[in-house]
């Protein structure tokens, strides 16, 4: 049998890994050359199957795809585009096809979160349903760590780390200055629907600093907030305030809802911290300084978990062993033995059972009051965030990231209106 093209593309926000799953996915095709001939990444996601702008990655140096193991971001770009059912919009999974058929396509990796889990899914369905072969293995990566069956998501441990030491920081210097100046620090963390990065920052309890953390599990109680506060600020000087985007009223109105929604029809957040830090002020009379940790958190390859990024790298590599072996519809994962010492393996997960489900914080890792965490939930995050994996620096004292020449294949389709 002649050997199948593959076709990579990466969707949602991007992380400080996702391009280590890239590399482990292209790395691993060409070490199978002779079943997988090329791999095409799609520019800007899905959108560049549907486009037909494929990356041709076989014009990119060994040396080049390597370094993308240490390179922030989406190297190939990425996309909020989420295809309807098949139902609905035929068109362009009927594109998708003519794409694939044309350019003998016969592998699909997608790289994304949930909601590219489902995309995965509908298209690993094409083959009954339209009768083209296409075995799709979705790779998972979300900062948000909320897809289910996966011990852990790539993108969350180099985030919770980032969240940690920069909550450690922040909290040492306001505890400098609390005497006579600022006594609050709030920072604003992602996580959406799910408390886990909110978590990590709730790791400085540890380091003897006074937090409260606010989950988006925990409808928000303004008087037991401000009461908490208070109380911490009372006894130590000062308070660390740990705010994910998502935290939300007993109504289930969020704190910092913009009023729009992106493509996914997800709300747009941010602006917790501010409103939160007036609350502050306008009932207790703190001075305080307020941080939104935003693209710097997820961004932060300088500081990336090492477990983060073997994890993202062996799960890009995995997605093609398993698609050679003949699996379709599949997410390779992360499965957990001990974590002390912190042991793993790859396991898999039908994507049935994986698109469009979130994997909340469990409540036994939040403590009773709801403001902290438990034990149970440190031993789950100190393992995710231990170890680092610096990149080389060049003699200017900046990073040496890699950026892909991007040489796009000749198109052979008509184009395509979104």
């Amino acid at each position: 049998m002649s050997a199948k093209n593959a076709f990579y593309a990466q969707s949602g926000g991007v992380t400080a890994v996702i391009n280590a799953s890239a590399c482990g996915v292209i790395e691993t095709c060409r070490k199978h050359s002779d079943k997988i001939a090329n791999v095409y990444a799609g520019r800007n996601g899905i959108i560049g199957a549907l486009t037909e702008e494929l990356i041709d990655t076989n014009q990119e140096s060994a040396e080049n795809i390597a370094a993308l193991k240490n390179t922030p971001s989406g190297a190939f770009g990425s996309c909020r585009f989420k295809l309807k059912s098949l139902e609905d919009n035929k068109r362009e999974y009927e594109r998708l096809i003519k794409v694939f058929k044309a350019h003998n396509i016969g592998y699909f990796f997608y790289n994304g979160g949930g909601d590219s889990a489902d995309t995965c899914y509908k298209v690993s369905q094409l083959s009954e349903k339209m009768g083209y072969p296409v075995q799709a293995i979705h790779v998972p990566k979300t900062v948000d760590n909320d897809l289910p069956i996966t011990d852990n998501c790539p993108g969350f441990g180099s985030v919770a780390k980032y969240i940690a030491v920069s909550t450690l920081e922040a909290s040492y210097d306001v505890r400098s200055m609390a005497k006579t100046s600022t006594k609050i620090f709030v920072i604003e963390v992602m996580g959406r629907h799910a408390g886990w990065i909110a978590a990590a920052g709730a790791l400085v309890e540890d380091y003897d600093i006074p937090v409260v953390t606010l989950f988006p599990e925990i409808d928000f109680d303004k008087d037991k907030f401000l009461a908490a506060v208070d109380a911490k600020v009372k006894q130590h000087g000062y308070c660390t305030i740990v705010v994910s985007e998502g935290a939300h009223y007993a109504d289930g109105t969020f704190l910092a809802e913009q009023g729009t929604r992106d493509s996914f029809g997800h709300a747009q957040l941010g602006g917790a911290a501010p409103i939160v830090a007036g609350m502050v002020k306008d009932a207790l009379g703190y001075k305080y300084h307020w941080a939104v940790a935003d693209y710097l958190q997820r961004a932060a390859r300088h500081l990336a978990s090492e477990s983060d990024v073997e994890q993202a790298y062996a799960l890009g590599k995995a997605a093609v062993e398993k698609a050679l072996e003949g699996k379709n519809a599949i997410m390779p994962t992360v499965v957990r033995e001990s974590s002390t010492p912190y042991q793993w393996h790859i396991g898999e997960a039908p994507l049935s059972e994986v698109a469009n489900v979130e994997k909340m914080m469990p409540m036994e890792f939040i403590s009773a009051d709801g403001y902290g965490i438990t034990d149970a939930c440190k031993e789950y995050l100190y393992p995710l965030i231990k170890g680092e994996s610096y990149p080389a620096y060049d003699e200017k004292g900046m990073p040496k990231y890699a950026t892909m020449k991007g040489a796009m294949i000749a198109k052979k389709l008509p184009n395509f209106e979104l």
